[in-house]
């Protein structure tokens, strides 16, 4: 069977580098062409460049197979022709993505992806606009059917993919590098660290800071809750681990390894489509990978807006606490939704590198102080004894409240679920593929094992880090201070940040400095969600146009305002938990693709290392044999003494009358040099 026949659906194999023959000619019509300087390649130039072999090449992932292993392919790698590089020309990355079966239209998008996309999204944000309440009251419909009746199937994906993705990190799976065998990583280890904090850090952190453990702590306990204060505060702040902690990063480490794996190992582009390549084959390049990308789209576009819609509420609150406006309604959230698109839309124009990075480095500077500044100035011995004694009581209780869906709890139950837990699953999948990304673009050169270990246990680390600290003091100084955050029976989620900022020294300083970190997080969600955005809409391509990443930073401000006009905090909970739930089926299959595409590649390396201890084996004994021959004279005897058993010295019964020099061979057949000529002296045989 010829390497071509072998070459499993959407391989490339490696080109033949094998230089002519003296004296051969190109076929007519097949002539090489000369690149001209600055030349754009077309498609079939660069799938030209990646043409069949039949010799297999020398890389320890690219090796011919045996009949009884006709199930793996030569290679996990596409040719390095239609790999898009940093270097290349949006022209050249264009016509790469073609030979990967990405439709290009005009503005540089992939029309069956952008255009449904965008309508779908219109729609939902006119409906919402013109008929609130009606699309307040559906939103609602929405939310409560899915907690009811698909709660439990949200609390177990969340814990299949923990299961999952340690058990790939942990296994001989995790050796696998996600990138060419021998790829260093991009970045170095501080500075991956630091990036994904980055990315673990959002508004929802600030947001949720203080509140969160709060809430579960005095007015919104967990149904089913009892002991003392103190143990009530303890599984407040397990509680909180468990939605900031493993369980979210989980979800991200399968997305973002599953992308990984295939832009980076594989060389595919960026898209969602791709990890799905393993279980679809071919079929991503169609319809199927369409829909895989515009369910990416929706998910990602309502996440980042349930994420803007939160962080004006916060940003009001806190222009309210420290006297900048007297009243906060909607007409205020939306002025301030407007204001920082329109700074967001100034980042996306600028750049990455001059825009999004430049505030990326701001906003960790800020949260780093201000989190500094909390323990310091705060009431540091108790938020230490509150970090450790919280951990204790997350460890004892991770696997119950893994799998707590309130089954007992009836009614009060419901609701508590969907107002926290059940929110945030379906808030962490359809945030996913914005997060995945992120995470799979500067992880090239990581193995499998070092990917997943930090993806789950660094943000892990940073979150419970950070609750322990804000939240913290928020129960400090309910329990043993003012005791004035929750009046009446009820706590201001959105306040109660800059109430215990305005309790330090220069209050109105840190304050001031919750507002422009939030502002700042706002901004860098819309910039690089737009981004992430834009890439799906145009096919993968690592350099979308800056048209369309303002047209979606707009759009997301628009479903940010259509959503708080619909309801709120509630309508942005249901929309980030209607659109979550498609796109979990995804990442179940994305997991199991990803298993499936690991399993082959671990065969494919350990055939590699199998053969190259062989080649070892056989150059050491080859070397020790030949050391020894001019040593032993008895085998250096036998050697040169052995009867010949070539099989060109064997005679037929008729033999072949041979060309002599007096008798030249026929044209088109010299005669075979060093033969001596077998005649007698008549000049017969």
């Amino acid at each position: 069977m010829s390497s071509t026949e072998r070459t499993p659906p959407g391989h490339t194999p490696e080109p033949d580098r094998t230089p002519p023959e003296p004296g051969h000619t190109p076929e007519p019509g097949h002539a090489q062409r000369e690149p001209q300087p600055g030349a754009v390649p077309e498609p079939q130039d660069i799938a030209a460049e990646a043409a069949p072999v039949h010799e297999p090449p020398a890389t320890t992932g690219a090796l011919l197979l045996e009949p009884g292993d006709l199930d793996l392919p030569d290679t996990v790698h596409l040719h390095e022709a239609v790999q898009i590089n940093d270097d290349d020309s949006d022209e050249r990355i264009t016509a790469k993505l073609r030979t990967h079966g990405v439709r290009i239209g005009k503005g540089m998008i992939s029309p069956r992806v952008f255009w449904p996309a965008l309508v779908i999204i219109l729609v939902l944000v006119a409906y919402a606009a013109f008929w609130p309440n009606s699309a307040e009251a559906t939103f609602s419909s929405v939310q409560g059917w899915i907690v009811e009746n698909l709660g439990w199937y949200y609390m177990l994906i969340v814990a299949a993919f923990i299961a999952i993705a340690a058990t790939l990190g942990f296994s001989r799976l995790g050796r696998i590098r996600l990138g060419r065998d021998d790829d260093e990583p991009e970045f170095g280890l501080l500075s991956w660290f630091s990036m994904l904090f980055a990315a673990g850090m959002g508004i929802g952190l600030v947001f949720y800071g203080v509140g969160e453990p709060l809430t579960y702590a005095t007015v919104d306990p967990k149904p089913g809750w009892e002991g003392s204060q103190a143990e009530i505060a303890g599984l407040a702040m397990a509680q909180t681990f468990v939605h900031w902690g493993i369980h979210p990063w989980a979800i991200y480490a399968i997305i973002g390894l599953s992308i990984a794996y295939a832009i980076h190992r594989r060389g595919r582009p960026v898209s969602i489509r791709w990890a799905l390549e393993p279980l679809f084959g071919e079929r991503v390049k169609g319809w199927t990978g369409d829909v895989i990308d515009v369910l990416a789209i929706l998910g990602t576009v309502f996440g980042v807006a349930t994420s803007l819609g939160l962080g004006v509420q916060q940003i009001s609150a806190g222009m309210l606490e420290i006297g900048i406006v007297d009243r906060v309604d909607n007409t205020t959230l939306v002025v301030l939704i407007i204001a920082v698109t329109l700074v967001a839309m100034f980042s996306v124009i600028s750049g990455i590198g001059a825009g999004m990075k430049w505030l990326s480095n701001i906003n960790l500077s800020l949260a780093g102080a201000l989190l500094i500044s909390l323990l310091l100035l705060g009431p540091t011995l108790f938020l230490f004894q509150n970090l450790t004694e919280s951990l204790g009581f997350y460890l004892a209780n991770f696997m119950q409240m893994t799998f707590d869906v309130g089954a007992f709890q009836r009614g009060e139950g419901t609701s508590w679920f969907a107002n926290w837990t059940i929110f945030y699953w379906g808030w962490w999948i359809s945030w996913s593929p914005f997060v995945g990304i992120f995470i799979a673009r500067i992880s090239r050169g990581r193995t499998v094992r070092e990917f997943v270990a930090g993806v789950m246990l660094v943000p892990t680390f940073v979150g419970i880090l950070w609750f322990s600290v804000l939240g913290g003091s928020g129960l400090f100084r309910q329990f043993f201070g003012a005791g004035d955050l929750v009046e009446d029976g009820n706590l201001d989620v959105d306040s109660v940040l800059f109430k215990i900022l305005g309790d330090l020294p220069l209050g109105t300083m840190f304050s001031v400095v919750g507002i422009l970190l939030v502002a700042i997080f706002f901004i860098t969600s819309s910039d690089s969600g737009s981004l992430v955005v834009d890439m799906l809409a145009s096919g993968g391509h690592p350099n979308p146009p800056t048209w369309s990443r303002v047209l979606w930073s707009v759009i997301e401000g628009l479903v940010a305002i259509a959503l708080l006009l619909a309801g709120g905090l509630k309508s942005l909970q249901a929309a980030a938990l209607a659109t979550a739930l498609p796109f979990s089926v995804i990442l179940l299959l994305m997991a199991f693709a990803t298993v499936k595409a690991l399993r082959i590649d671990d065969r494919v390396l350990e055939r590699a290392e199998r053969t190259a201890r062989i080649e070892r084996l056989t150059e050491h004994m080859t070397a020790q044999f030949a050391e020894s021959i001019g040593d032993n004279q008895a085998i250096e005897t036998y050697v040169d003494d052995r009867i010949d058993y070539r099989i060109s010295r064997t005679r037929g019964a008729f033999p072949v009358r041979r060309a002599t020099a007096a008798q030249p061979a026929k044209a088109g057949k010299p005669a075979k040099a060093g033969k001596p000529d077998r005649t007698d002296r008549h000049g017969k045989r």
